[in-house]
């Protein structure tokens, strides 16, 4: 053995370890001899010198040290052991890829294998993307991986308990473990007692961008409100307009008989009128006023797109539905009408209800996409009564089908959306295309491509024309009626892009992805203005309040969290779901959440109060959480879409399957 291959590994061991006084030392020392003859070191110790080198870089170091990590962790006091327990993944897969960058390839499976089962519970869609890395090239190629190994942990963590994971670290001299730790983990130490386990929902964030890329994107500005000169807009000026003097007037001269005035020539002053008569005839006139007011406090903001005008029928029919909207609230909870899909042998993949509940559809997995006509569907059993043939409501070849066939998809139909005024609808496809159907004409229109995957979601924006789209290919898409091309390409998330949802104001999107986050964007820049997170699990739906200033998200394991748009902040988790949450949506003034979920249920929420308790709780510190209002089962189908109509009905839908 030379001295020279000697001197160079002990040189190369303290530059590592950052001995730097006895680095100098040493190398004083080889200068001094350099000009006399040096002497052969011992052979045997130059052995242990080098093994002892290699055995600092070995692969065993990882396992042994995990695994007195891991034995200390479950031995610790129950107190602190949940909140030690939270350190203990993000070092399980950094131990991990540092084996495969490595080289280790058998070592790290080895060592994946022996301790995943800690931690399959919580992080299992983790583990199986990760199964896949086999090689270093595999860390750069994966983004997943790749991101995980460019950024910091973020785990939430009290002053004691962070103490004594350093005092471990330092007296059993862990110094591989001690090392992934300060590289991978950013510890957010709160003084006080330790975090409650009901917490662990966001105590550990396994995110792409670093928090501080996140913080930084969460204070961009964003205009939230409501639009200007919108229908809403005009329709609560005139309520705001009325002095107290006026309303006093009207509520002596209102005549129950003007329910029977038609409202083709309803200006504002009629629809003053019309508003007035409601506060009285309404069971819940004082909700109707409070609702108002809350809502009105939302700044009115100017589109940023142009968007379409509607004709003056639509308006007056728009503006007859919102007058005769039933105040919704915890003690006042709608009418609920639910479609169930029979015989559907496991090919249905989505369903969407129309604005009035008139119109049904269904996305199929042979290409086709269904459409129901309530009031045909009506007819068609009338008749029926009268003595025609009962096959014409199950679609024989001899008698007209109860629904209208649309056929052309390449593959099965994932997501399907009706137009504001229910004259068109989108559909998207595993053929990675859209389509735009009439629903007058019962034929496709255009057939938009862009994305490169499987489309999983497709939505129209509240005004119509413009749409949005999401894919496998990890990307949102702004499109118009008008054009074949996309107008924007929202670009961010490392995974899956699973539900998209326009903002109230038509001016944001939201997708909400596999890789556990929610993402805001700006339609007119197509940069992200908020990212949300503190999801365990991917994202599968989304809802915006109608006042803008909330958003609702639901994920696999069940859990729903309502965000405040303008600070990003998580106002609370929604519990009670056992299963995929599939589908949310807001009561017309935002009162009310109802969300739909494979568990076979569907859940109403109260938004109002809470959201109110929680500004009161924020001072005492206090976190508070939505309060489930009713929880409505069905007997054996999974609820695909929910949908409240202008006038407040719930509508929902969901297939009827085989009970186990």
């Amino acid at each position: 053995m030379e001295e020279d291959d000697v001197e160079k590994a002990v040189m190369a061991y303290l530059k590592k370890k950052g001995f730097k006084a006895t680095e100098l030392a040493l190398q004083e020392e080889q200068s001094r001899n350099s000009s006399s003859s040096a002497s052969k070191t011992d052979p045997d110790i130059a052995k242990q010198i080098l093994s002892f080198a290699e055995s600092e870089n070995g692969p065993t170091r990882y396992h042994d040290g995990y695994s007195k990590l891991r034995s200390w962790t479950y031995s610790s006091l129950d107190l602190y052991k949940h909140e030690l327990l939270r350190v203990l993944y993000p070092v399980f897969i950094h131990c991990f890829m540092d084996l495969v960058a490595k080289g280790y390839s058998q070592e790290a499976r080895t060592f994946f294998n022996s301790f995943r089962e800690d931690h399959e519970l919580m992080h299992l869609r983790d583990l199986q993307k990760l199964e896949g890395v086999l090689c270093p090239s595999h860390l750069e190629e994966m983004e997943f991986a790749h991101s995980l190994r460019q950024s910091k942990v973020n785990i939430k963590i009290c002053q004691y308990s962070y103490e004594l994971l350093l005092q471990y670290l330092h007296k059993t001299q862990s110094i591989t473990m001690l090392g992934i730790i300060n590289e991978h983990i950013n510890f957010q130490v709160s003084p006080g007692q330790p975090s409650s386990i009901s917490d662990d929902a966001d105590a550990v964030i396994l995110v792409g961008s670093s928090q501080d890329a996140a913080k930084q994107i969460n204070e961009k500005e964003i205009h939230w409100g409501l639009l200007e000169d919108s229908v809403e807009d005009r329709l609560e000026k005139a309520g705001a307009l009325m002095s107290d003097s006026e309303k006093i007037e009207g509520e002596k001269e209102v005549d129950l008989d003007e329910n029977k005035r038609s409202v083709d020539g309803g200006k504002q002053g009629s629809s003053v009128k019309k508003l007035k008569k409601d506060k009285i005839v309404g069971t819940t006139g004082k909700n109707v006023r409070s609702e108002t007011n809350t809502v009105s406090m939302a700044p009115r903001v100017k589109p940023e797109l142009t968007l379409p005008v509607l004709s003056t029928e639509v308006e007056h029919s728009i503006l007859e539905d919102l007058r005769n909207r039933v105040q919704l609230g915890s003690a006042a909870l709608p009418s609920v009408c639910f479609y169930t899909f029979l015989n559907t042998h496991n090919g249905l993949n989505c369903s969407s209800i129309s604005h009035d509940g008139s119109l049904v559809a269904g996305g199929f997995s042979d290409s086709s996409l269904k459409v129901w006509d309530m009031a045909k569907i009506g007819q068609s059993t009338v008749q029926g009564e009268n003595g025609t043939p009962t096959e014409q409501l199950s679609g024989s070849e001899n008698g007209r089908r109860s629904y209208t066939l649309l056929q052309g998809h390449a593959g099965p139909v994932y997501s399907a959306t009706f137009s504001p005024l229910g004259d068109f609808i989108l559909s998207s496809s595993s053929d990675s295309t859209i389509r735009l159907w009439s629903t007058k004409l019962n034929a496709n229109l255009v057939c938009y491509k862009g994305h490169n995957y499987p489309v999983w979601d497709v939505q129209f924006s509240p005004m119509g024309h413009y749409f949005a789209s999401c894919s496998h290919d990890r990307t949102a898409r702004i499109w118009s009626m008008d054009r074949i091309q996309p107008l924007r390409i929202m670009a961010g998330h490392l995974s899956d892009v699973d539900c998209v949802q326009w903002h109230a104001n038509c001016n944001y999107i939201a997708t909400g992805s596999s890789d556990k986050t929610v993402r805001l964007w700006d339609v007119q820049s197509g940069e992200c203005v908020r990212i949300f997170i503190g999801h365990r699990s991917m994202v599968l739906s989304l809802a915006m309040s109608p006042d803008g200033r909330y958003m609702a998200s639901g994920d696999e394991d069940g859990t729903i969290m309502m965000w405040d748009l303008s600070s990003g902040r998580c106002i609370t988790p929604l519990m009670g779901h056992t299963s995929c949450v599939w589908t949310l949506d807001f009561s017309g003034e935002g009162s009310l959440l109802a969300s739909g979920s494979a568990d076979c249920t569907v859940k109403l929420w109260d938004v109002t109060s809470s959201t109110k308790a929680l500004k009161l709780d924020e001072k005492a510190g206090t976190t508070n959480r939505l309060r489930s209002l009713k929880a409505l089962p069905t007997k054996s189908s999974p609820v695909y879409s929910v949908r409240f109509s202008r006038r407040n009905l719930l509508f929902a839908a969901g297939v009827l399957s085989k009970s186990s």
